[in-house]
């Protein structure tokens, strides 16, 4: 053997042969690790196959079998095995499904598919990945009942549901993860009741969210005995029955949402001697909340309270200013008295204070200045008195204010002008008086300005530079005069102007259809005058829903053109989960811009809180127009209400308008029309609101469907209409219009035209039906249009 060697050492064959032996063994080390790895990239790469967008190529150009997958991004291999251990594809923005395949990766640990849109159900081969300890779901798109065997994974600690379409009920079997510490469910559509029975095995639970689902029932008592709870959340759901005393046994608990529900009774009183509590909402619930004065002793942790709508009466505890952690104040709508405590100033981090909607007098306390890091201040309906203090310009975080609905007095303080971070401003509903304030030009943030309903007088300022921000202008009912200020044209975002019952006294302000955000415009009541044109705006109101330009004196033809151009009324709108309202976003929450806004038909004006995004209102009446309606608005298919009433209008109501199939109110009353009542506007199926009246119409009305709920009311005036409801009845040959009559019906319309084209309409506009104003209740009619046009997003 020695000889052998030598003689291969020294003709060089051993450095060879310990090469081979050393391949050999490396050859038989690789394959025995090869079947270990290839089942978890097949299983990953049957992911990547059911991935059908991926648009940052973060899988296509990675997941490639070139390279180990355990360089794969996104996974994570364990150091001993080399088998996946982690796979973490969050915000990637992919959509696809889940395979059943990816059950093959039996090491997994840790799953995190988080921020996609993954969609479909989920495998049961999932049910083997044994080893589970982490698996994140949320915000995708899955569907169908969660599965039972969610509840067999032995070791799970952390489960994340939440953010998707999933339905049913929560499975019992949940009460075998007796290792569970995380369960979020929220913002499904979740049903049924709590099932108690699986809290009596949830030992270890520290944070459970359900909330934004529509989970029914009461609160199990069971729940309680899940003493490691420290975040509890079941906002939102069907919840009923009282809040169990029982609560006060999480000692731990931090976080309580109960708000947006159906509970009721007393909020227990040993909700306030969890001192770990660090935030609480009730608000939104029939819960009756009992003040103590040292109800807060025990909550020096606070920095959240939301008890809004509690019922609470008398004063604000003073032990509440003892929580100097506290960050967000709300105590809207309940029964609170009182002056505004001066003590407020001791919450010096303090960033959100509303007492909206409560019994507060005396004047608004000059301490406020002192909250330095405020951002949000309501103290809108009360009973606040005096001017508003100057100081209150020293909070420079300030992003909404709202004073409105009070019974302040004086100007406006220039200090508000210092509040550079300040995008809501609400001062309507007082006795403010003086002029604007120019100086409201340079709040270059200011996105929602509201002054309707105060003493404002002089001219609205050429203030709005180029750097405008606002969305909403509103300063209706006022004194203000003048022209309205080209300078608006620089608020290229503006979606809501509201100036209507003033003393402006300005042509059409047409320079606002360039304003290609704009939809609602309110000019009713003023003094403008001439005609409306907008033949040389390029871009001229196309998203328009809302137009009110009534009690006005515009004259001349109908704006054909102003019609055509108004494309967000003639497309209509589409389905809608959910209804939507005219919103916008400040401090993190949706605001209703356009709350409070009103709309008259048939003499009355009615206010709403909220206004459906797809409300398309046409108001022209009570002006000088002439001529007759153009067949065009037939074309604007999703208008709700049209009102023309109270003009000089001449012809014969167009066969087009039975095409205005969303119409729920018409009003074409106190004007010259002639002819016939067009068979086709018994097409209109949702119209509630029919008024005709005192014009010149002839001939038999329409029966059938909706007009047989229409009185006579509809129609008295019009000395040559017959047929129910009123009382004289038709002869045979009125009963079938022939084209003949059409033809002198045309001619007799053309002759009287020609004769009454000279004529003013100031005795029109002498009788005109004065403004009815319902401060107490709003009219059926009007009611069950706003309700039918909200129910019908969801049956189209």
């Amino acid at each position: 053997m020695i000889c052998i060697c030598n003689i291969m050492a020294k003709t060089g064959f051993l450095p060879t042969l310990m090469f081979l032996l050393l391949f050999s063994t490396f050859r038989v080390i690789l394959s025995a690790k090869s079947p270990n790895i290839t089942p978890d990239q097949s299983a990953l790469l049957a992911l990547k196959s059911h991935i059908t967008h991926d648009p940052h190529n973060l899988l296509a150009t990675n997941w490639s079998t070139s390279t180990s997958v355990c360089n794969w991004i996104g996974v994570t291999c364990g150091s001993r095995h080399h088998r996946v251990t982690a796979l973490d594809l969050s915000s990637m923005d992919l959509t696809g499904t889940i395979p059943s395949q990816l059950g093959n990766l039996s090491f997994l640990v840790s799953v995190n598919i988080s921020q996609n849109s993954f969609h479909g159900s989920l495998p049961t081969e999932l049910i083997d990945l044994h080893r589970l300890k982490y698996l994140n779901f949320g915000n995708n798109n899955f569907s169908g009942e969660i599965p039972s065997w969610f509840g067999y994974f032995p070791t799970l600690q952390s489960l994340y549901l939440y953010d998707n379409n999933f339905t049913g009920v929560i499975p019992s079997t949940f009460g075998n993860l007796s290792k569970l510490e995380t369960l979020s469910m929220y913002n499904n559509n979740l049903k049924g009741h709590l099932p108690s029975e699986i809290f009596d095995h949830l030992s270890k639970l520290q944070k459970l969210n359900l909330g934004g689902n529509q989970i029914s029932g009461r609160i199990p008592n069971n729940l309680f005995n899940c003493k490691e709870l420290k975040f509890l959340s079941l906002y939102n759901n069907l919840l009923e029955g009282s809040i169990p005393t029982e609560i006060g046994n999480l000692s731990k608990l931090q976080i309580l949402y109960l708000d947006h529900n159906n509970l009721k009774g007393s909020v227990p009183s040993s909700i306030f001697n969890i001192s770990s509590l660090q935030q609480i909402s009730l608000v939104d619930n029939n819960l009756v909340a009992y003040l103590s004065s040292n109800m807060f002793d025990y909550l020096p942790r606070l920095s959240y309270l939301d008890l809004s709508g509690c019922q609470l009466s008398g004063r604000i505890p003073i032990s509440l200013f003892k929580c100097k952690n506290l960050n967000a104040l709300y105590l809207d709508y309940n029964y609170l008295e009182g002056t505004v405590p001066l003590e407020i100033s001791n919450l010096t981090s303090l960033q959100y204070f509303s007492i909206r909607g409560n019994n507060f007098s005396g004047k608004i306390p000059s301490v406020i200045g002192n909250l330095i890091f405020l951002e949000t201040l309501d103290l809108s309906k009360n009973n606040l008195t005096g001017k508003i203090p100057s100081v209150i310009g020293n909070s420079v975080f300030l992003v909404y204010l709202d004073l409105s609905e009070n019974n302040l007095t004086g100007h406006i303080p220039s200090s508000i002008c210092n509040l550079n971070s300040l995008k809501h401003l609400s001062l309507s509903d007082n006795s403010l008086d003086g002029e604007i304030s120019k100086c409201i030009g340079n709040m270059t943030s200011l996105s929602h300005l509201n002054l309707d309903k105060n003493n404002f007088r002089g001219k609205i300022p050429e203030i709005f530079g180029k750097g405008c921000t606002l969305h909403s202008f509103r300063i209706n009912h006022n004194q203000v005069e003048g022209s309205l200020p080209r300078s608006l044209g620089n608020c290229k975002g503006l979606k809501f102007l509201d100036v209507g019952n003033n003393c402006l006294n300005d042509i059409f302000p047409d320079w606002l259809g360039n304003l290609d955000q704009l939809q609602v415009v309110i000019l009713r009541s003023n003094r403008f005058f001439g005609q409306v044109n907008t033949s040389e705006i390029t871009a001229s109101f196309t998203r328009l829903h809302v137009i009110d330009i009534s009690h006005n004196n515009f004259s001349g033809y109908l704006p054909m053109n102003f019609f055509k151009n108004l494309h967000a009324i003639k497309e209509g709108y589409e389905k809608k989960d959910q209804p939507e309202y005219m919103l916008d976003v400040l401090a993190n929450a949706d605001w209703n811009y356009a709350i409070g806004l009103s709309f008259t038909i048939k003499g009355l004006e009615t206010e709403f809180e909220k206004i459906l995004a797809i409300w398309s209102i046409i108001d022209f009446s009570d002006n000088q127009f002439t001529g007759e309606i153009p067949k065009t608005i037939g074309e604007l298919h999703s208008l709700i209400v049209l009102n023309l009433s109270h003009n000089c209008l001449t012809g014969s109501i167009p066969s087009s308008l039975g095409d205005l199939s969303e119409l729920e109110a018409l009003d074409l009353s106190s004007n010259r029309l002639h002819g016939r009542i067009p068979t086709e506007l018994n097409k209109l199926g949702f119209l509630e609101v029919l008024n005709l009246s005192h014009n010149h119409l002839k001939g038999p009305i329409p029966q059938g469907k909706q007009f047989d709920t229409f009185t006579n009311d509809s129609y008295i005036g019009n000395l040559d209409l017959c047929g129910l409801p009123l009382s004289r009845g038709c002869d045979n040959d009125a009963e079938t219009p022939t084209k003949l009559d059409r033809d002198d019906d045309d001619d007799e319309i053309n002759w009287k035209f020609s004769i009454l084209m000279g004529y003013g309409c100031g005795l029109v506009l002498g009788l005109s039906m004065a403004y009815i104003i319902f401060t107490t209740g709003k009219p059926w009619w009007f009611i069950r249009i706003f309700e039918r046009a909200r129910q019908r997003l969801t049956k189209r």
